[in-house]
């Protein structure tokens, strides 16, 4: 881990590269659904796409604490930016550094630090969304190789991935959780096929896609944590995904700050009446709310952090603080919208963007809905499940 002085370098390098170098490029991210290469060639260069994997491989070591702070910085900008190197650190790189073996970590890891390799979390089915226990690809053993078949559907950075950490059925007649196991995929392997880019409503710039494994063939060594580690992808993938909720709830803390710097600017700036529109007290309730719920998201994002770190909850509190920043991150959105007016409903003007993109924050890496089931869940035990 890092020492306070050396993030403080960190954060300070990537809120100069967010807000010099891609600030100025989001429209034009927004408009071609591309990252420029120089960006990407710069974020491999500043180690972005290794800042939450061991130093011992490559990457920068920090925890989730500095991990959040520098996320709300990412957050700033256009996720889809995030999105390029998020899978690497977040629930793909995971997916080595919890359940893989030593030579799984020493052969993938650092590639993936130093963004050689792009990592793609390939768990979600048509018929396994925010339930992956429902997933049904399987995994058969023929001889010393494992046969995948089956169909990955919204796979981030699929179209670019150079291996993907599929996650498949092995005991077909265990039911749930039970039974699955996680594999290590090249994106070369025979049988596996990458559909078309899908086309969203926004982070555009952030690619996803379908995933199809028709008899893929791989050596048993792919078997992620090797012989420990059958049957135990569920558990690996829940691990990835406390995570990647909280990395996610930074990002919306990091959005959310963006959107009340927008809203109070053109406050100041817009003119109604020969007077600019912060003189309205309805307007300044907008910005007050906004305001609120960013230091209560960023609040909740840091606390949930630092108990993940400590071991003392790494369930409860990220569910909790996903749940809370991507509902928070949307009312901001909306309210920017409003206090810009007609202006906010404009291609072109960052809200617009910033409220589209905000909407996905509250489906992926677990829905709301499902979030509160953890919540309650946790807080009920049996009884909710009466």
């Amino acid at each position: 881990m890092i020492d306070e002085s050396d993030l403080q370098e960190i954060l300070a390098s990537v809120r100069r590269f967010v807000r010099e170098r891609v600030v100025p490029l989001e429209q034009e991210i927004d408009e071609t659904d591309a990252i420029p290469e120089a960006i990407r060639q710069t974020a491999k260069d500043m180690g972005l796409f290794g800042f939450a994997l061991p130093e011992e491989h490559g990457g920068l070591g920090l925890n989730m604490e500095q991990e959040t702070r520098l996320v709300m910085e990412l957050g700033y900008t256009s996720p889809a930016v995030r999105s390029m190197f998020g899978t690497n650190n977040g629930i793909a790189g995971h997916v080595l550094m919890l359940g893989g073996d030593d030579e799984q970590k020493a052969e993938w890891l650092p590639r993936i630090a130093s963004g050689e390799a792009v990592a793609s979390f390939a768990l979600t089915e048509p018929e396994a969304g925010s339930d992956p226990a429902d997933l049904t690809s399987t995994a058969t053993q023929d001889g010393d190789e494992w046969v995948l078949n089956g169909t990955k559907r919204y796979i981030t950075n699929a179209p670019l991935a150079d291996v993907f950490l599929v996650f498949a059925r092995t005991d077909p007649t265990a039911k749930g959780a039970k039974g699955i196991s996680c594999f290590i995929v090249p994106r070369d392997t025979a049988g596996v096929e990458v559909g078309p880019k899908d086309q969203k409503m926004g982070q555009f710039g952030a690619w996803t896609a379908d995933v199809y494994l028709n008899d893929a063939r791989v050596p048993a060594s792919s078997l992620v944590g090797g012989d420990a580690g059958l049957h135990r992808g569920y558990y690996t993938a829940m691990g990835c995904l406390a995570h990647g909720r909280v990395h996610i709830a930074a990002m919306c803390v990091g959005l959310a700050g963006r959107l009340v710097d927008e809203s109070v600017t053109y406050a100041k700036e817009r003119m109604q009446g020969g007077k600019p529109i912060a003189g309205f007290q309805l307007v300044q309730g907008l910005i007050a709310d906004s305001q609120t719920d960013y230091l209560a998201g960023r609040s909740i994002v840091l606390e949930v952090a630092r108990s993940f770190d400590a071991g003392t909850d790494q369930k409860l509190g990220p569910s909790c603080a996903k749940y809370f920043a991507s509902e928070m991150v949307s009312r901001v959105a909306d309210n920017a919208v409003q206090v810009h007016g007609g202006a906010g409903y404009m291609r072109g003007v960052p809200v617009e963007r910033m409220y589209r993109d905000a909407r996905l924050f509250r489906i992926y890496e677990g829905t709301s809905q499902i979030q509160q089931v953890i919540i309650a869940r946790q807080l009920l035990g049996d009884a909710a499940r009466a």
